[in-house]
């Protein structure tokens, strides 16, 4: 009985200690953090700017060698008509740099604004940056995705959950897509619903 009750806690103590590891992304309602970042062509993008212009689909992804990422880009920028007619504007996150963006770009076609997010502060503010485990990323790297260079990143190699967030022009969440398996993504018709 002892012995039961000694792995029951072990096991509820190593769920805790790894639940709090995992992130959770904005909720509904939350203030959506303000940032600062260069698009894919070096303009400067703010929150702030974004935001007098009407709602933002806010959309986190890995990386050019993602193929659920570069499918669910495509899909926005096929609809990127749709989301203008509703008055909002679609803008990408990612950890990956100026090399990845442009091939991003190249396989989705993407005219929306594609940020950098430098050392990752904008996907951490979001509650959706993650560490690679070391496993996963020498997986990541014997397919040619070397984290740590293609994000310019030292240390340990971070990526974002892929999140999908609709913020208001008061700066509030109005939407969340928090999904952590990353083949899984919301679709335009959701977003549309939304706005």
């Amino acid at each position: 009985m002892k012995k039961a009750l000694f792995f029951t806690l072990l096991a509820i103590a190593s769920y805790a200690t790894f639940a709090q590891d995992k992130p959770e992304g904005l909720f509904i309602n939350s203030k959506a953090p303000e940032f600062k970042a260069k698009d894919q062509n070096g303009t400067e993008v703010t929150l702030k700017d974004l935001r007098k212009k009407g709602p933002i689909v806010l959309v986190f992804y890995r990386g050019n060698w993602c193929p659920y990422c570069n499918r669910e880009l495509k899909r926005f920028q096929d609809s990127l008509q749709l989301i203008t007619d509703k008055g909002a504007q679609v803008v990408a996150i990612t950890p990956e740099a100026g090399e990845g963006i442009a091939k991003t770009v190249e396989k989705t076609g993407a005219t929306f604004p594609i940020l950098f997010d430098s050392e990752v502060k904008i996907a951490r503010s979001y509650q959706v940056a993650y560490d690679v485990d070391d496993k996963t990323a020498t997986r990541y790297k014997s397919f040619g995705n070397d984290l740590l260079l293609i994000n310019q990143q030292k240390g340990k190699a971070v990526l974002p959950v892929p999140a999908v967030y609709i913020i208001n022009k008061e700066g509030s969440v109005i939407y969340r897509f928090f999904e952590s398996d990353y083949r899984r993504r919301p679709s335009v018709k959701d977003i549309l619903a939304q706005l």
